[in-house]
């Protein structure tokens, strides 16, 4: 790593905003709030302002209001005026200018605004950190929404990634914290999403994914993209007429009974990630608008989750026996799917696991307890030596949004059942799938290979028993360091039968009369007992400070 002159802006940006907040009042409250710890306190006010925040937030640029709006969905962590106000982050910001989209449309499909569009309205309808919107209408007579990146924003988030993993990296090397949290691995992973953002191709690929994936869902709607109109920098979709979730009037939820709602979008929620393995990772009520018609459309795939076939097994596990409140299990599953150091404090993290599942036992939607409750047992893992995947963490994150959202729309929902439930029709379903037909076949392939080298390798096995050239490698004792003991215990016992024979040889001397003497005493006596007494100091010390 080395820090060259032209970035010193950014370092020096950088490190003026941890400066700042370090030593706060919120962030030390934040932490304590984290864990629950008992010296968290009551929200109040603090040193820094949210209207302060958002704008340092802003000053600093679009990777860190990119990471501002991260931190709006965790209410866990802040309180609700600074939620609030990093909300804003998702859609009050600076507006591009019309002419630069207009430059930025026309140079990415190749062909006039006038020529492609009916209309391309200049007020853009959202404003976010990596680009903006704008209702347009196709010759077709088809509304749609055109999504245009800002200029430069590319470069901007790179160097900025490249600032917050330098100093990440810094902090692995020089502070315990760094190394317990991995900090380098979460900028990393930070990197791979923003990029993965940053291409509008690969966007609109995601929204035919998942729009294929819950077609069966007839209250959830996922705008489709126009390919001839899609490029990296230019993603062109189908236009759906709603507003956040979050924005429905209290008359509304008062005359409207938003659960069965709430039961279809948990229930494709957790199709996505048990059975699908493909998840709208990034379901913050800002990208789940409802609309006039009592639907939901999911919007914003630029993040998106993708889990391997053993993690969605792990997953389904670990929500099953969540809905189950069994922390004994829930435990097992996540040290099955960990990585841990023979230091790793297992027993410690069972109780904290068992604690943390039976305080939020009966816990319903308005208590927000499953999303925090992962992210809390993922803190757990860190702080006793465990290192969980960061599918948990994605997992907890999404959960913790769909907490918000169930919160908002049906505050008694029971979240737990609801899985239970939905779990349960889900693994028949994933049952059925791997007895189809192409299963079953795989399946019969690879039983046909054992039937063919069976009888091949049996008789391998069955002719060096004949010829008694048939060995095992067990791998168990380090049969060197045993070994090495012993010989360690019959020296000390040969050391210490030749000290107590030499006391006993000085006493007999001290009976024979000699010429050479020492302090009055027979000299060849006097000897033997001195190299005795060093011999066994000796042997004590080497036994009491340098035995393993």
């Amino acid at each position: 790593m080395s820090i060259l002159p032209e970035n010193l802006q950014r370092y020096q940006k950088f490190l003026s905003f941890m400066l700042k907040y370090w030593n706060s009042d919120l962030l030390n409250q934040t932490a304590s709030n984290a864990m629950e710890e008992e010296t968290a306190r009551s929200f109040s006010d603090y040193e820094q302002s949210p209207e302060e925040l958002v704008e340092d937030l802003k000053q600093m640029g679009p990777t860190y209001i990119k990471l501002g709006q991260l931190l709006s969905t965790r209410p866990d962590l802040l309180p609700d005026r600074y939620l609030e106000a990093l909300a804003s982050l998702q859609d009050d910001l600076p507006i591009i200018p019309y002419n630069e989209v207009q430059e930025i449309v026309e140079t990415e499909i190749g062909t006039k605004i006038s020529k492609a569009f009916n209309t391309f309205e200049e007020e853009p309808l959202a404003s976010a950190s990596i680009g903006q919107v704008h209702l347009a209408e196709l010759r077709s007579g088809k509304k749609v929404a055109v999504k245009v990146q800002r200029p430069g924003i590319r470069k901007k988030f790179l160097d900025d990634l490249n600032t917050l993993e330098e100093m990440a990296a810094l902090a692995v090397k020089h502070t315990e914290v760094g190394k317990q949290y991995a900090f380098d691995d979460v900028l990393g992973e930070l990197r791979r999403i923003m990029l993965q953002e940053l291409d509008y191709l690969r966007e609109a690929n995601n929204l035919v994914t998942l729009g294929t994936n819950l077609k069966t869902y007839r209250k959830l709607i996922v705008p489709q993209p126009i390919p001839d109109y899609t490029t990296s920098r230019v993603l062109t979709m189908e236009y759906v007429k709603g507003k956040k979730i979050t924005s429905v009037s209290p008359l509304r939820k008062t005359e409207e009974d938003y659960t069965p709602l709430v039961d279809e979008l948990i229930e494709a929620y957790l199709k996505q990630i048990v059975s699908d393995g493909f998840v709208h990772a990034d379901p913050h009520p800002g990208n789940i608008h409802l609309l006039e018609n009592d639907q939901i459309a999911l919007m914003d795939l630029g993040m998106v989750a993708k889990f391997s076939k053993q993690m969605q097994e792990y997953l389904l596990r670990l929500l099953l026996n969540l809905s189950k409140n069994d922390g004994e299990e829930i435990a097992n599953i996540l040290l099955d799917m960990s990585e841990h150091t023979e230091k790793a404090n297992i027993k410690e993290f069972r109780r904290h696991i068992s604690i943390m599942v039976e305080d939020s036992r009966n816990s319903t939607a308005q208590d927000m307890q499953t999303g925090k409750l992962l992210i809390q047992m993922n803190r757990s893992a860190a702080i006793n030596g465990i290192h969980l995947p960061v599918d948990v963490n994605i997992l907890g994150k999404i959960l913790l949004n769909m907490d918000q959202i169930i919160a908002f729309l049906a505050p008694e929902y029971d979240l737990r059942e609801a899985v239970r439930v939905h779990m349960t029709k889900l693994m028949q379903s994933k049952m059925r799938k791997e007895l189809a037909p192409e299963e079953l076949f795989s399946i019969l392939l690879e039983s046909k290979k054992l039937a063919e080298h069976l009888p091949e390798r049996i008789n391998k096995i069955t002719e060096r028993l004949a010829n008694n050239d048939l060995t095992f490698h067990v791998d168990a004792i380090d049969e060197k360091r045993l070994t090495d003991g012993f010989q360690k215990v019959a020296n000390r016992i040969t050391l210490g039968l030749i000290i107590a024979s030499m006391i006993i040889g000085a006493s007999m001397l001290m009976s024979v009369p000699s010429t050479f003497s020492i302090f009055g005493y027979p000299g060849l006596a006097i000897l033997f007992f001195l190299l005795a007494a060093v011999a066994g100091i000796y042997l004590s010390y080497t036994i009491l400070f340098k035995d393993e």
